[in-house]
């Protein structure tokens, strides 16, 4: 008999930022436990996330990948690595080759880092010509308050109409902007390179729901990826940061249950 599904090649991993306020050894017990495909490791803090030698010694004992690392480039990241944004990629880009991860997941610049923004979208071409890593850049969201909106990022937000080569999507991002997360999917094309899997309710706040509780189309987006043979991971980056061991695991275990219900499509001829 024919198998009835196909299933993507993409893997399904856990970003370590979906166990804060704990670490990173955290993060690689919870997927491990779980059975994530891989680990997105967001440089924080935690000196653990900032060092090769002790990633690679946690992927080794648990035996999984790090599919990603996630360039420090939040507002709360701004003085790791120092103060000023291009050594914090290319520090991202080394450490991600240093660790076998196959893509750096960077932010757009903010509207007050005006130099970094001028050379962003050339810098970016230059770096991912130099490396095999893909440095993924990630749809963001205009900010919000009080009725009057605000260009927090430049050049933009909205990475479709930017020329880069790669692009991360964020599908609890896509619920803070407003944005036709399916549309985004269609327009980005092989560009589409990395999904950050979470959901929202549309609310001004960056929600990083479970996938299905919030508006967003994130069964028929990871369906239609499927369709179309995207070989790129889905990671799961879910806000836990309130709720208690137990309730975290259980969260965590229901989004990878969602992804991997929805991460297929139908076998040719099924």
């Amino acid at each position: 008999m024919s198998p009835r599904l196909t299933l993507p090649a993409g893997r399904i991993a856990l970003s370590t930022s979906s166990v804060y306020p704990l670490g990173v050894v955290d993060g690689f017990v919870m997927a491990e436990r779980l059975g994530y495909d891989g680990v997105e490791v967001m440089v924080w803090t935690d000196p653990v996330s900032q060092e090769a030698g002790a990633l690679r010694k946690l992927v080794d004992h648990y035996g999984i990948p790090i599919v990603s690392i996630h360039a420090p480039t939040l507002l709360l990241t701004q003085r790791i690595w120092g103060p000023e944004p291009w050594p914090k990629v290319d520090n991202s880009v080394r450490l991600a080759e240093e660790v076998g991860a196959d893509t750096v997941v960077v932010h757009p610049p903010f509207r007050w880092q005006r130099e970094y923004a001028a050379d962003f979208v050339q810098g970016i071409a230059q770096r991912d010509a130099e490396t095999d890593v893909r440095i993924a850049v990630e749809n963001m969201f205009p900010w919000r308050a009080r009725g009057r909106e605000m260009q927090a990022y430049l050049p933009g937000w909205d990475p479709v109409g930017m020329d880069y080569a790669h692009v991360t999507l964020d599908l609890s991002h896509t619920a803070t902007a407003g944005s036709d997360a399916l549309e985004m999917v269609e327009a980005l094309g092989d560009r589409l390179s990395h999904v950050h899997l979470a959901d929202g309710s549309g609310s001004f706040k960056d929600e990083h729901l479970v996938p299905g509780r919030g508006t967003q189309p994130c069964a028929q987006v990871l369906e239609s990826l499927a369709a179309a043979g995207y070989s790129g991971d889905v990671v799961l980056e879910v806000g836990t940061r309130k709720l208690s061991r137990e309730q975290r695991e259980l969260d965590l275990a229901e989004a990878l249950a969602f992804a991997r219900l929805h991460f297929a499509a139908p076998a040719t001829g099924g």
